[in-house]
């Protein structure tokens, strides 16, 4: 499929592991989406509805800052992109990422980890949110599938 990014966000470092299997399949190059202000455990406890991730996930509006800037993407001819579930959809930290990227007309293809979403719920929001991309089918990666499903994605 020519060059590829290989973009993603981690928050306990599952996520992370998938990407860099990913990657190293495909031979792409390799972004973290890292937060600004990096998130606590108490941040990520998604059973109290006054954590970090509960507040900003409970408005859709809500665009987390990035550590870095993200990287120029218009030399890509694929961006393969990571995260967790996180309420059965993309964390608002990823829809910061897709904002800043400018991903309109770019191949997107997302791959997800989730300890028992599936990804179905965020491909439809991150469809709905931007028709400007032009999205394919992903993947929950959660085993040893990761290159192979990787191969298959850019094919």
């Amino acid at each position: 499929m020519g060059k590829v990014l290989v973009a993603y966000f981690s928050a306990s470092g599952v996520t992370r592991r998938i990407a860099r299997e990913v990657a190293e399949a495909v031979g792409a190059d390799l972004f973290e989406i890292e937060p600004k202000q990096p998130y606590t455990r108490a941040d990520l406890n998604w059973q109290n509805k006054s954590s970090r991730s509960s507040i900003e996930m409970a408005d859709a509006a809500c665009r987390p800052a990035l550590a870095t800037p993200v990287p120029d993407v218009s030399g890509y001819d694929a961006i393969l992109l990571g995260f967790p579930i996180w309420w059965y959809v993309e964390p608002r930290i990823v829809d910061t990422f897709i904002e800043q990227a400018g991903l309109a007309g770019k191949t997107v293809i997302p791959f997800a980890t989730s300890g028992g979403s599936g990804i179905g719920d965020a491909e439809r929001n991150l469809a709905s949110c931007y028709p400007e991309v032009s999205w394919k089918r992903g993947a929950l990666l959660n085993g040893d599938n990761a290159a192979a499903w990787a191969h298959g994605a850019v094919a």
